[in-house]
């Protein structure tokens, strides 16, 4: 198959974080006159960039899959040049040079400017608050931070994005003007940890001001926050989220664990009693808040009595949304140095199956209560007979989605708001229609 000139393949891999670096490289590259695509499925350009992740072992086998994928498709003579940027390639630069000899240069998360240069092109300062977003144009990620300082005993974050370096507020609010401006309706406010903003910039946690100032932008409708920590939690947010309509009723925020023994060997400077207290006041000052949380099972150390202590608090919380992952040694970390990985996988993915069993009961339970009541849905696309759409309570990609039969002989708006009744429930999606005026 004969590749296009001048035409660049960036694939993403990993999380949202990462598309966003993807968008602005891409807006680079079409100031310059570069056809791009993004994740397709037929690649055809005789350029291709890949932006990897290297977080936990199933995803640095997913890019390490890819990047060679690619290189055989440029030994076969389908491919021109081939690039590598992101996590992964920050993490083990050095290494992948040296076994994937086909890529022509590994860059890592934070010198991907340097790709414009090496193609010949310049890289264009004052386009630095243009994306070309690869979300549908009603909503975009916001990437608030870079980094983390938490240093939790499992993770290599630190180690691949150092400590966290918040962005300066007015150019982040300048950011969501310029989006507004080119029709984004609804913010998914990121970073590797949220309640940490403005630090090591403003000597405080500044999450809750900039949640505010956002949401007091004439055209933002909805703002949702994650990957929020528990330790020290900045409690204003709530005020914030109670006082904003637009600040919606919604918090990602990764608690891991629950049993002390677990908290103290992951390092979370967090306890028990603290976390169930930080839950009981999300739920009191926010009412009708939806909480998002991420846990672990198999962490060095987790005995039987620290899994059912785990079992116990997801059934006595009933998170709405829930996900959960086992875990993987990654060198380099706290407990790679420190712990005896001696939990056996089927142990692990025994407990992990667990887990997600009974939250699949709670999620049926949560949705089905919803049936009967009237919700605000932005709709994302058409599949089929059904409008697609989300609530508040639901992030792209990751949450619930609501499937809508549109009244007869007429269509709707993807990017509009609608009010819509629900009328049935599945474990992970709901359906209704458009509410009569």
């Amino acid at each position: 198959m004969k590749r296009n000139t001048h035409t660049v393949d960036i694939i993403s891999l990993g999380c949202s974080k990462n598309l966003v670096d993807s968008e602005q490289l891409m807006r680079q590259l079409e100031a310059e006159g570069f056809r791009v695509t993004h994740d397709a499925e037929q690649p055809e350009g005789d350029i291709a960039v890949i932006n990897t992740c290297g977080f936990i072992g199933d995803a640095k086998e997913e890019s390490i899959n890819m990047i060679l994928e690619f290189a055989q498709a440029k030994e076969e003579g389908r491919l021109r040049q081939l690039y590598v940027m992101g996590c992964l390639s920050e993490r083990y630069l050095k290494e992948l040079a040296i076994e994937i000899p086909q890529v022509d240069k590994f860059y890592g998360k934070f010198n991907w400017k340097e790709l414009l240069h090496d193609l010949g092109k310049a890289y264009h300062d004052e386009l630095r608050l243009e994306r070309h977003l690869t979300t549908p144009p009603h909503y975009a990620y916001l990437k608030i931070a870079e980094g983390c300082d938490r240093q939790c005993s499992y993770c290599a974050i630190p180690i691949i994005t150092g400590h966290h370096v918040s962005r300066p507020m007015e150019k982040i609010l300048d950011e969501v003007r310029h989006l507004v401006g080119k029709g984004v309706k609804e913010f998914q406010v990121i970073a590797q940890e949220l309640t940490y903003y403005g630090v090591d910039l403003y000597h405080k946690q500044m999450l809750p001001q900039l949640v505010e100032q956002m949401a007091q932008i004439p055209g933002v409708e909805w703002i949702r926050l994650h990957y929020a920590y528990p330790a020290r939690f900045p409690m204003d947010l709530l005020r914030v989220m109670r006082e904003y309509p637009n600040v919606c009723r919604y918090l990602d925020i990764a608690l891991q664990h629950i049993s002390d023994n677990m908290l103290t060997l992951m390092r979370r400077h967090v306890t028990k009693e603290e976390t169930y207290r930080l839950i009981e006041s999300l739920c009191r000052e926010v009412p009708g808040i939806h909480l998002r949380t991420t846990l672990m099972v198999g962490h060095p150390g987790e005995t039987e009595a620290d899994f059912e202590e785990l079992k116990a608090f997801v059934r006595q919380a009933r998170f709405d949304r829930m996900g959960a992952f086992a875990y993987s040694e990654e060198e380099g970390t706290y407990s790679a140095q420190h712990y005896t990985d001696d939990i056996p996988q089927e142990v692990k993915q025994a407990r992990l199956d667990e887990l997600m069993e009974i939250q699949e009961e709670i999620s049926s339970e949560v949705n089905a209560s919803k049936v009967g009541s009237r919700m605000k849905v932005i709709i994302d696309r058409r599949e089929g007979d059904y409008y697609i759409g989300r609530t508040e309570f639901d992030s792209p990609e990751v949450d619930p989605e609501v499937l809508i039969t549109p009244p007869a002989g007429s269509t709707l708006r993807i990017g509009d708001f609608y009010e819509v009744d629900i009328t049935g429930a599945e474990t992970y999606d709901l359906y209704g229609n458009i509410a009569a005026e």
